[in-house]
């Protein structure tokens, strides 16, 4: 599963988690995806959405 917003393309981003000693090693920041029935073209499909173009109403929702 690609965790990749349809509507807006937000996919994951690399970065670093840095401990207290300041020991650096690679970590992932996924976006808030979730699957949505979502009216396209007088049609109900589902499509993985990020959070944030739910909350703009980029999406009209099933």
């Amino acid at each position: 599963m690609a965790r990749r917003c349809d509507i807006c393309g937000k996919g994951p981003m690399f970065g670093h988690t840095i401990s207290h000693a300041h020991n650096v090693s690679r970590r992932v920041f996924y976006p808030n995806v979730h699957k949505v029935r979502v009216i396209e073209n007088g049609k109900v499909v589902r499509k993985k959405v990020c959070t944030k173009c739910l909350k703009a109403g980029k999406v009209q929702k099933a």
